[in-house]
């Protein structure tokens, strides 16, 4: 990705990152701190999507592997990914944005339904577009669902925020202190190495059209804005070579 600020971006926001320090549910100062850096963003004449996730209220593959039928806890996750989309919008409206959100699935009380022609149209006009509900479809990842967005509505890159991690590593630096961070990462690279960057399905598509993503911390000071301004000292996933950093000096050998 280049370090000249993009366009348009879709940023996906997981249900745990809305969490904060939260064990479950919305922490209200989280919201607020990303309303504010989104506001920063749009204020760089950057045009901004955003697709949320629900793993903060509910699950469904947890609740699949419980015993319930898969599509079934598929659409009460999507229910919960609308929750997090309104409780989103809330936020950037108090921080003086104006906001659309649409939703995969019909609920017209709430949320646009989701058109294409309609999102680019509002990302056009300034306003900030949450996509709700996934994709609309059982079986289906909010990582898929914010790969697709992303392609549809022409976004320059898809910004990926981590709760914990600051990119792409070799394996769990939690677990592994001596875990590598990649730099850089080739799209056929993250598939081979079952990386878990994202699920495999929402990679493909990502590498099909040739859409650069970057993986960040949203713990970090300014975050957002440093991920829109290719500015994110994280992981840079694409077309271009993999590129792993040194090890951590503790992990080092001496000598």
């Amino acid at each position: 990705m280049s370090q000249h600020a993009p366009h348009r971006v879709l940023f996906k926001l997981s249900g745990e990152a809305l969490m904060g320090d939260l064990p479950y549910g919305i922490d209200a100062p989280t919201l607020s701190t990303i309303a504010g850096q989104v506001g920063s963003v749009q204020e760089m004449g950057i045009q901004v999507a955003i697709v949320v996730g629900g793993g903060n209220i509910y699950r469904g593959a947890a609740a699949s592997a419980a015993g319930m039928d898969r599509a079934t806890a598929d659409y009460a996750g999507m229910l919960a990914t609308i929750i997090n989309a309104i409780a989103l919008q809330d936020a950037l409206e108090r921080a003086g944005l104006t906001v659309r959100t649409q939703s995969a699935i019909s609920v017209t009380a709430v949320a646009e339904p989701y058109i294409r022609r309609r999102a680019i149209r509002h990302l056009e006009k300034g306003r900030v577009v949450i996509f709700a509900a996934g994709t609309g479809n059982p079986y289906m990842t909010t990582d898929t669902a914010a790969a697709l967005r992303a392609i549809e509505v022409g976004a320059d890159v898809l910004l990926m925020a981590k709760k914990n991690v600051n990119g792409v590593y070799e394996s769990d630096p939690i677990e592994d202190p001596a875990a590598r961070k990649f730099r850089a990462l080739n799209y056929l690279d993250a598939l081979n190495r079952r990386l878990q960057v994202m699920d495999s399905t929402a990679l493909s598509l990502c590498m099909e059209n040739s859409l650069p993503i970057v993986v960040f911390n949203l713990r970090m000071p300014h975050s957002i804005e440093l991920a829109a301004s290719g500015k994110h000292g994280g992981t840079t996933i694409g077309d271009s070579a993999t590129v792993l950093e040194d090890a951590p000096t503790a992990a080092k050998p001496s000598r």
